[in-house]
């Protein structure tokens, strides 16, 4: 249903290419991981968090389901500077539910929404990006996008949770009040991020192309739509080796799927609850500023070597690669160090790994999701890539209250077997993913 790209529009691509891929990965990153730090210093329990929060993966799961409706009504641009106002009164929506008795449920019901129009923004932007671009656009920005995706990230981990952080610690509640500045300070996050979308749906109503190629599928009806569906998911089941595929894309991140609903709170948690007593703006500038920039390190170290080497050669590299930094988190929990350093460099060390190791599974997905129907076919894998994090880690923080944090670390060691078990299985050619002489 993809149009060639075809446009006189003569604006910059770095006009709206480097917002539109910011404004892509600020919602998922306030999705899943600002709500699990706001969740916890606003007194939620571990158990409650990672279940409830982990159900926010849903969207991105089935995503594949509902990206026909895109192409069958309105246009890419039209769709994505809706979703962006829409995003924005979700988040003034989250901020109005904080003082409220029943926020918790209420907030998540607002979550769930933008998670819902997160995930439709992420289908109009990457097939505008298609559309607005020609082929040598395409590829000269791509890195520009991953780019400003990944400094969304920063800002949402980082910035955004150092800021709430800040006003946390400006007030100085005294204790029995501490409650109610903790949802003032989290209101305000939630406020600049509905300022932000809001502006930012306004600055893409005006400097977004309009290529012509951008506009509903006037042969599309629901009706072929659910037949080609039909057959396109039908012959993803039918490809060679579909068991091993989704049993890796299922179990190949298993430890991590779990640790990442615990990060945050064990950073949170006093020393005598077994966490590491640090504030909220010391864990943006941990998990979300240092955390990140490992991540990011990783993935383009891991993308230089399988360039060289080829995806098989490094395959096993990866996969202990993912497994073993997780070790860092074990150690964290024995020793319960106070000196900001030694924390910094664990979760550098176990970032970086999971960075380096992710670029295996990202690769192999691009593998197995070639063929006539590659695209369909790869949207499939992520709606697996994405269950495979919502699933584990919906029982994490039960499991984490039962074992404590350090049994739990020990778990996640334990799951790396599923890992390095599922790796076993996988075949690739030596020469893919390396570069061609």
């Amino acid at each position: 249903m993809q149009h060639s790209a075809v446009s006189t529009d003569t604006r910059n691509p770095w006009a709206w290419v480097s917002t539109l891929y910011f404004a892509q990965g600020l919602p998922y990153v306030a999705v899943m991981t600002l709500s699990v730090i706001m969740y916890k210093r606003l007194g939620i329990s571990n158990t409650d968090i990672a279940l409830y929060t982990s159900w926010l993966y849903l969207p991105w799961v089935i995503k594949p389901l509902w990206s026909p409706v895109v192409d069958m009504f309105g246009t890419k641009r039209l769709w994505i500077i809706l979703m962006e106002f829409l995003i924005g009164i979700g988040f003034a929506g989250v901020a109005f539910t904080l003082p409220v008795s029943f926020f918790f449920s209420a907030s998540l019901g607002v979550f769930w929404l933008v998670a819902f129009l997160s995930a439709t923004h992420d289908i109009a932007a990457d097939g505008f990006y298609m559309l607005a671009l020609d082929q040598h656009q395409q590829s000269f920005y791509v890195g520009i996008r991953s780019t400003f995706y990944r400094i969304s990230t920063i800002v949402g981990q980082g910035a955004l949770v150092m800021l709430a952080g800040y006003f946390e610690e400006k007030w100085q509640p005294l204790p029995e009040e501490s409650m109610n500045y903790t949802p003032l300070a989290w209101m305000i996050v939630m406020g600049t991020l509905s300022a932000f979308f809001v502006l930012i749906s306004i600055y893409h109503r005006i400097l977004l192309p309009k290529p012509t190629s951008d506009h509903k599928e006037q042969r599309v009806t629901l009706r072929n739509v659910g037949k080609e569906f039909i057959g396109t998911f039908t012959s993803f089941f039918r490809k060679p080796g579909i068991g091993v595929a989704i049993a890796f894309m299922l179990l190949y991140r298993f430890p991590e799927a779990q640790l990442v609903k615990l990060i945050n709170p064990f950073l949170l948690d006093s020393q005598t609850a077994g966490g590491l007593g640090l504030s909220t703006s010391q864990v943006g500038f941990v998990y979300g500023t240092i955390g990140i920039l490992g991540l990011t390190a990783g993935g383009i170290i891991g993308g230089i070597v399988v360039a060289h080497g080829g995806l098989k050669k490094w395959l096993w590299r990866m996969a202990w690669s993912i497994s073993l930094t997780c070790g860092t988190f074990l150690y964290l929990s024995i020793a319960q160090p106070e000196d900001l350093l030694t924390i910094n460099i664990c979760v550098f060390i176990e970032q970086f790994g999971y960075g380096f190791g992710f670029t295996a599974y990202m690769l192999y997905l691009i593998y197995f999701s070639d063929g006539e129907f590659r695209t369909a076919h790869y949207a499939i894998c992520t709606g697996f890539m994405a269950l495979g994090m919502m699933l584990p880690g919906m029982a994490a923080g039960w499991l984490q209250e039962q074992l404590g944090y350090q049994g739990f670390f020990w778990w996640i060691m334990a799951c790396c077997i599923a890992t390095i078990g599922v790796t076993a299985f996988i075949k690739v050619p030596a020469s893919f993913g390396k570069k061609q002489s």
